[in-house]
């Protein structure tokens, strides 16, 4: 839909402040687009008197998103610092961090050409099909080859302790949002604690969200790499451990007839990035507890009234199934009570019939 002319004027204001040499400098085309649950976008196109240029507003979340804290100025420190690198990432172009301007911090980066299969299949040929599932995995092997010291990333966090500790940040994160005991998926942190393998003994950035609808494509090859709001330095195996629980469901590039294998997928990775894949069940199964959690806070959102996102409200199913697979990976088959993961009957019916 197209957005209010307060919101155009504001935001023309502003960039007219970021190109003090441009001459007329307007904006067309503003319209909000549906892509992602944790961020807001904004699609335009800058005009100047002698150019155009079509940009991407990324406009932080009302508060409480869906993952908190939300630091934008990280993420647009990130796109910057992999810039010159081998990674293909959308030009950060400006920031905005206090608010001033939109109500909440946005920044502006270049809109890149490409599809994204977040859902839908490749209308594509077997072997186009093949190479867009290897760019994929060399893209991120050039992410877990990102020089940190030489970008500056390693102020990120030195990596040390990276799997510990992601699990207490989504321990702390499942402790926020419950309403009660739940005894599966608290079992499954528990098992994870236990079984925690020695880490992956090179250090890299890590993407946090590599899922293949977060790859945009040109043909058969990755025209830039989205939304690095969980981007951290430690253990690039949690990244192809999500890669992998991801590429089991056949929506998007993998319902493809002729996507690669997860196994044929690794291997690749593994030749292009030197590193050796191993430990894959307690890598599913904590980005399993990882997704679980994820879902719980949307379901939480939800029943809290600070949401009514269809897909959020979706997605609470998924905490149930995640948490069973991620015990299923660890051997584990007791029996055990879900407890409170989804939103009351009554605000999922309300979610429903907003749209309707």
């Amino acid at each position: 839909m197209t957005l209010d002319t307060n919101i155009a004027e504001r935001l023309t204001g502003w960039l007219r402040t970021q190109l003090p040499d441009a001459e007329d400098v307007g904006i067309e085309d503003l319209d909000r687009v549906n892509f992602g649950h944790s961020a807001e976008m904004m699609v335009l196109t800058i005009t100047t008197r002698d150019s155009r240029q079509e940009v991407v507003l990324r406009l932080r979340p009302k508060p409480p998103a869906l993952l908190e804290p939300y630091d934008l100025a990280r993420q647009f420190t990130i796109l910057r610092a992999l810039e010159p690198t081998a990674v293909r990432v959308p030009r950060a172009l400006w920031l905005e961090d206090a608010g001033d301007v939109l109500g909440r911090p946005f920044f502006v980066m270049e809109r890149v050409g490409g599809d994204v299969y977040e859902m839908e299949s490749p209308d594509v040929a077997d072997d186009t099909a093949v190479r867009m599932c290897q760019s994929l995995v060399e893209q991120l092997a050039a992410i877990h080859s990102v020089d940190l010291k030489q970008t500056g990333l390693d102020a990120l966090d030195d990596g040390s302790d990276h799997l510990e500790r992601e699990l207490n940040h989504w321990a702390a994160e499942m402790d926020r949002v419950k309403h009660d005991s739940l005894p599966a998926l608290e079992r499954l942190l528990a098992a994870l604690r236990q079984t925690m393998p020695k880490p992956c003994p090179r250090v890299t950035l890590v993407h946090g969200d590599a899922k293949p609808g977060n790859f945009a494509f040109i043909g058969g090859e990755v025209s830039a790499v989205f939304d690095w709001e969980m981007t951290t330095v430690g253990d690039p195996l949690t990244d192809i451990g999500w890669l992998e629980l991801l590429w089991m469901q056949a929506v998007g590039i993998t319902s493809h007839p002729a996507a690669l294998s997860v196994d044929a997928l690794l291997a690749r990775y593994q030749a292009v990035s030197g590193i050796e894949v191993a430990n894959r069940s307690w890598y599913r199964a904590f980005n399993a507890y990882k997704m679980a959690v994820i879902c719980l806070i949307g379901g939480m959102l939800i029943d809290g009234g600070h949401s009514d996102d269809q897909k959020l409200a979706l997605a609470a199913y998924g905490t149930s199934m995640l948490t069973k697979v991620g015990l299923g990976e660890l051997g584990i088959d007791e029996p055990l009570a879900d407890g409170p993961v989804m939103p009351r009957v009554e605000r999922i019916r309300q979610v429903r019939s907003l749209a309707t």
